[in-house]
C-alpha cells in the first residue's frame, strides 16, 4: 500500500506534469512583408465570356416570355393525336398459356398460393364470377384435391357465391 501511495505522489513529477505556463503573444517583428515581383515577360491573363454550353434547356434571356398562372397559353397542342392501336381485348393481348389446371380453390389471407406451381408464376384464375390475373407468392394448399388458394378478396371477387362459401371450382391458366 505504501509503495502505491509513493508511486502516485512521485509519478506526476516524473511524467512532466506542471502548472501550465501563460500564453505569450507572438512578437510583431516576426511578421515581415514579402513581395513577389511580377515578370513583364509573361502575357496578361484574360478570361473570355462563357460559351453556349453553360445554357440550360430553358435559360432566361432578354427575349424570354413568361406565362402567368391562369393565363391561356397558345403555344401548346390544342388536341390529342389519334393513333392506330391494336385491338385491346384479352384474347389478342395475352400470349397462349403453357397449360391449364382445373380443380378446387379456397381462400387464404396471405396471398395466392399453389402447391404445383413455383413462386413467381403468372396465373389467370377463372370461376363463375369472372377471371383475374395473379402471381403465385407461396406454396400451398396442402390438400391434394385443391389446386390453388386465393387471397380472400380475390376469392370472393371471382366466386360468384355467398360470403360463407369456402371452396369453388376454378380453371387456372398457367403462363
Amino acid at each position: 500500500m505504501l509503495s502505491a501511495a509513493l508511486a502516485l505522489v512521485a509519478l506526476p513529477g516524473l511524467a512532466g506534469s506542471r502548472v501550465p505556463s501563460a500564453v505569450e503573444p507572438v512578437p510583431a517583428g516576426a511578421f515581415q512583408p514579402y513581395s513577389v515581383p511580377a515578370s513583364e515577360s509573361r502575357s496578361p491573363l484574360t478570361i473570355a465570356g462563357l460559351d453556349h454550353a453553360f445554357l440550360s434547356v430553358g435559360p432566361v434571356i432578354p427575349t424570354s416570355t413568361f406565362v402567368e398562372p391562369g393565363e391561356d397559353s397558345r403555344a401548346g397542342p390544342t388536341e390529342r393525336v389519334a393513333l392506330d392501336q391494336p385491338d385491346g381485348s384479352a384474347a389478342s393481348v395475352r400470349k397462349p398459356e403453357k397449360y391449364t389446371l382445373t380443380g378446387k380453390a379456397t381462400f387464404y389471407d396471405n396471398g395466392t398460393t399453389a402447391m404445383r406451381l413455383p413462386r413467381g408464376t403468372v396465373v389467370v384464375v377463372c370461376a363463375k364470377g369472372g377471371c383475374l390475373e395473379r402471381v403465385v407468392n407461396d406454396y400451398g394448399p396442402q390438400k391434394p384435391e385443391r389446386i390453388i388458394d386465393l387471397y380472400r378478396p380475390d376469392f370472393f371477387k371471382i366466386c360468384g357465391c355467398p360470403s360463407w362459401s369456402g371452396v369453388i371450382n376454378v380453371t387456372v391458366y398457367v403462363y
